[in-house]
């Protein structure tokens, strides 16, 4: 299986001839996010490599540097195979500006409605388990409550299983109540807001309840350096993706 970087928190993964892409399209970089560059946008609304044959796209929220409501429609228009994965505001969004065209797309979209501590759900189709739970986005409790922040597992082929975070908060209390959920299945890839690295209680969540196989960090800043011998010390024995 692969892992490549779009930008900021956009992660294409293939597994044979699988092929899933977290927040892939989005308009703000808020002066310091990358934006995913023009060429691989083409690509990715075009079908081609490496995006042909693409199965799913996930959403983790409704924020302008993870999420475009028309030009998600349009993907969705564009590949009609194509099937989506949202949080319900997320879905919301779309039916705000284009209601009739989203009916037209509808059984190949599946709205998430999740509330604070409900418990996980999970969808299967063809050669996907997409499972997701609502963690907190970061900046909880003070600020940022009311956005459906959606943690998405997804095991594609029953081979390879990635845990992708969205903006989640790196407090243990969001994942600690759901710990049999995650120590259910095994975690080859997580790509955690690269914040979780940070702190120790976020690099605990990542080697304690998540504990995958490998850790990415996505959502970087684009001052942070490619080259790990040039970050601040406490990111240069992670990996992050830094350029698309």
């Amino acid at each position: 299986a692969t892992a490549r970087y779009l930008a900021n928190a956009a992660v294409l993964i293939t597994n044979g001839e699988t092929k899933v892409v977290f927040d892939p399209l989005f308009r703000n970089d808020y002066g310091r996010y990358e934006l995913v560059p023009a060429d691989v946008e083409r690509a990715l609304f075009a079908g081609a490599p490496p995006f042909d044959g693409l199965d799913a796209v996930l959403i983790s929220h409704h924020h302008e540097d993870h999420f475009s409501a028309i030009d998600v429609l349009r993907l969705l228009e564009a590949r009609p195979t194509l099937r989506l994965y949202a949080p319900a505001q997320a879905v919301a969004g779309i039916r705000e500006i284009a209601a009739d065209r989203l009916d037209a797309v509808a059984d190949r979209v599946t709205s998430i409605a999740l509330e604070y501590r409900d418990a996980p759900v999970s969808f299967e189709h063809g050669p996907l388990v997409v499972e997701a739970v609502r963690i907190p986005h970061s900046g909880w409790p003070e600020r940022q409550q009311q956005v459906e922040n959606l943690a998405f597992r997804v095991t594609v082929d029953a081979e390879t299983t990635v845990v992708h975070l969205g903006d989640a908060d790196a407090n243990d209390a969001h994942f600690g109540s759901d710990a049999a959920y995650w120590s259910r299945r095994r975690t080859d890839v997580a790509l955690p807001p690269y914040w979780f690295f940070l702190t120790a209680e976020g690099r605990q969540v990542l080697e304690q309840r998540i504990a995958p196989t490998r850790s990415i960090g996505v959502h970087v800043t684009a001052d942070v350096p490619a080259d790990a011998a040039e970050r601040a010390p406490e990111l240069r024995g992670h990996d992050l993706f830094t350029e698309p």
